[in-house]
């Protein structure tokens, strides 16, 4: 919608001289007019108006209709087209999850993997201009969900991971660092995005798999990919839940977090190690990751001012007429 602005507002306050003249013509107006005198004017007392008269005003009204709109005109009316013009430029981000068996220990409530995987939701939900994609792994890796700004469909298979995928024998138990991150290298190497980045997020140390850690990320460098690695567990012995004769039992084992290689790996790539121990740290660290990784938004404002003085214009020169054709002829006054 276009909102009309004046260029000359000064002009506006012409507007006030409006009032100095309708005092003076209800004042000084029985003046200027021709007057009979008569010795009764009861005889006239009841006599219809003329049209004339009751038309008279129409003359004031017009001149000021007249004054009004030349002073909107001298004011310069302008209407102002403005758009924005907007260009988001995303990141490109595989997120890779151990999904091993380790991480149904319930340091983190209600365990590690959907502690995990609930931050990780809510990290993706903050992020909807981004690309993204999703790895899972434990002694074998593979893609859960190739990178998409579809977030939806993200969503839902992040909350359809299984936190007993590798129990049931679904996937080889173990952990395979080394794999998880070449999954997600393989979705990122030919991306076209200025930031490429890999957040892994393990409670462990690489037992399995071809590929060292070490060697992934030296990889991941090349390609400009920076990893950020979270390793998630308690620092002391963590509740691990056991099938005993149907019954669920806890064993408490200690807790395998090889934090040197993970540190090595976000060094090497210029990425960042952290370590969560608990939900809120995990939510913590998310949160800086989201902090380091911004979205860029270019945003250009384009703006274009049109006269808009005609309409008032036209509306003073046909009151003016009017008001002056009223006058040679309806209201013309004989010397």
């Amino acid at each position: 919608m276009n909102v009309i602005e004046f260029a000359n507002k000064e002009y506006l306050f012409l507007l006030l001289l409006i009032i100095p003249y309708l005092i003076w013509h209800i004042m000084y107006k029985n003046k200027t007019e021709s007057t009979i005198r008569v010795s009764d004017s009861s005889a006239y007392q009841y006599f219809p108006k003329s049209w004339r008269i009751r038309l008279m005003p129409v003359q004031i009204l017009l001149r000021i209709i007249a004054f009004v709109f030349i002073v909107f005109a001298m004011a310069r009316p302008q209407t102002n087209n403005s758009w924005n013009n907007e260009f988001v430029e995303g990141i490109d981000i595989m997120m890779v999850m151990d999904v091993s068996t380790r991480m149904l220990a319930e340091d983190l409530k209600p365990n590690r993997l959907e502690a995990s995987k609930q931050v990780a939701s809510e990290f993706i939900v903050d992020r909807p201009n981004d690309n993204i994609g999703l790895t899972i792994f434990a002694g074998e890796a593979f893609t859960q969900c190739p990178m998409t700004i579809d977030h939806a469909s993200l969503l839902n298979l992040l909350k359809n991971v299984r936190t007993d995928i590798a129990a049931r024998g679904l996937i080889q138990d173990g952990t395979a660092i080394g794999m998880g991150l070449a999954n997600a290298i393989s979705r990122l190497k030919d991306s076209k995005a200025k930031s490429k980045v890999v957040i892994l997020l393990t409670d462990g140390s690489n037992n399995m798999g071809d590929l060292s850690p070490m060697t992934a990320a030296e990889i991941a460098r090349s390609f400009g990919i920076r990893i950020y690695t979270i390793g998630v567990g308690t620092d002391k012995l963590a509740p691990y839940p056991k099938e005993v004769a149907g019954q669920i039992q806890y064993v408490y084992l200690p807790v395998e977090i090889d934090t040197k290689v993970l540190d090595d790996i976000a060094r090497e790539t210029q990425g960042s190690f952290y370590r969560a121990t608990n939900t809120r740290e995990l939510q913590y660290i998310y949160k800086e990751i989201d902090k380091l990784e911004k979205t860029k938004l270019s945003l250009k404002k384009y703006s274009k001012k049109y006269e808009a003085y005609q309409p008032f214009a036209i509306v003073a020169i046909i009151s003016l007429l009017l008001e002056i054709l009223l006058r040679i002829t309806v209201f013309r006054k004989i010397p």
